[in-house]
């Protein structure tokens, strides 16, 4: 078989379309691979029926494919830029790369597969010598085709969290679906506005068939979900209602080292993620430990124990039962005369309908936060993002389960 006619099969070429020359450069390790398109092409117009589009010009474009026995393979053609009836130019689309690509529809699809082995751009920039921009665009162009492709089944749970994005207080709201364990998609910002756009990226009738959301309690969410999707019944992630509680036992504790210290007494110094952390095994000597330290401190011992009250709560499944259990909670908690306790507590209260929807709807943004590791990765493999776009592209490449495959 001679190399034109193994190339042809190989990027897979059909009239008009031909292998005119393979060139092997020896000193540059470069296979080069020229097509040429058979003269008297008529070329039709997609606008008219039956009209021809006239040649106005032609174009020379190389595209990268893959190495050939390690050699650098370069796809070298003259396209043809034709002339509609309306009077626009276009150039022709070729059967071995998408439109305006620079690298060959099998060489894109390798570069995905490289992508999603090792998550790093530069990695792959590295190992096949393509620069990052072209890279980029090759998940770019993944992306919008997964979306593009993404099937319109039915989504009855969903997730709706916020990250953090560059410095400060910069965030983005990230939509998930919690059944499929999948980022539904990114956008900027975690106002109203920001969270309607969110939403809006499901269809009427996705929206339709949602029946909870889980979300923190934050307001621009609450209203968005209540005026989008307002059959779904909000509920409130359990995980955000434990970090409320945990982070009100830290100032607790904080308040009394300072009046422990004062008395020259430092049980306390040094046992910040101590009450953070979840004993399983009591018989330890961990748990053993902790069981003294928390026989000598009057005020963290006390906000700890509400804390881990709290607990038995998620485990109710009838809603009346839950709700009695809250309200003997909250009474102690109101009592306890501890104010970080007691201000977690009436927010608590404020909220208690979107906490009793648990026991309907067993969901909550755990898979949303298992995402975080992988966008810490994302961002750690990127030297961070200035770009928003680049950001939400990677999200979606790696934590989307969208298929990037071409069609």
């Amino acid at each position: 078989m001679k190399d034109t006619a193994l190339y042809e099969q190989l990027l897979g070429l059909s009239a008009p379309w031909y292998v005119k020359e393979v060139r092997l450069e020896l000193e540059s390790c470069r296979v080069s691979v020229v097509i040429g398109c058979k003269d008297k092409t008529v070329w039709g117009d997609p606008k008219g029926s039956g009209t021809r589009a006239h040649i106005h010009s032609w174009s020379k474009r190389t595209w990268r494919h893959l190495d050939t026995c390690q050699f650098e393979t370069i796809i070298e053609a003259e396209v043809p830029r034709v002339k509609f009836a309306d009077g626009k130019t276009a150039e022709v689309a070729v059967p071995w790369a998408e439109r305006y690509s620079r690298v060959t529809k099998l060489m894109e699809g390798f570069v995905i597969q490289l992508l999603q082995a090792c998550s790093s751009i530069a990695r792959v920039s590295k190992l096949i010598g393509l620069d990052w921009h072209t890279i980029n665009t090759v998940m770019i162009r993944a992306v919008e085709r997964g979306l593009s492709q993404r099937t319109q089944e039915p989504i009855k749970h969903l997730g709706l969290d916020e990250k953090s994005f560059g410095q400060g207080q910069d965030y983005v709201s990230v939509l998930s679906d919690i059944d499929a364990s999948r980022i539904w998609d990114v956008v900027p910002g975690r106002k109203l506005g920001d969270a309607n756009t969110l939403l809006d990226t499901l269809t009427p009738l996705q929206q339709e068939q949602v029946t909870a959301i889980s979300m923190d309690m934050w307001p621009a969410y609450m209203t968005s979900a209540r005026t989008r999707l307002p059959q779904a019944d909000i509920v409130h992630d359990k995980f955000h209602v434990a970090k409320y509680l945990n982070e009100a036992v830290d100032r607790v504790r904080r308040t009394e080292h300072k009046k422990l210290l004062k008395q020259g007494v430092s049980t306390l110094t040094g046992t910040k993620y101590k009450w953070l952390k979840n004993m399983g095994d009591k018989r330890s000597s961990e748990a053993i430990a902790f069981r003294t330290l928390h026989q000598e401190v009057i005020q963290t011992s006390r906000a700890w124990t509400l804390k881990e009250s709290f607990a038995q709560f998620w485990n109710y499944r009838c809603i009346k039962a839950a709700g009695r259990y809250f309200k003997a909670w909250s009474n102690r908690a109101m009592r306890s005369k501890l104010d970080p306790i007691k201000k977690v507590t009436r927010m608590l209260r404020r909220h208690l309908p979107g906490l009793l929807n648990y026991t309907t709807h067993r969901i909550t943004n755990a898979s949303a936060e298992g995402f975080n590791s992988a966008i810490q990765i994302i961002k750690a493999n990127a030297r961070g993002f200035r770009s928003f776009k680049n950001y939400r592209t990677r999200i979606l490449f790696f934590c989307g389960k969208l298929d990037l495959a071409q069609g």
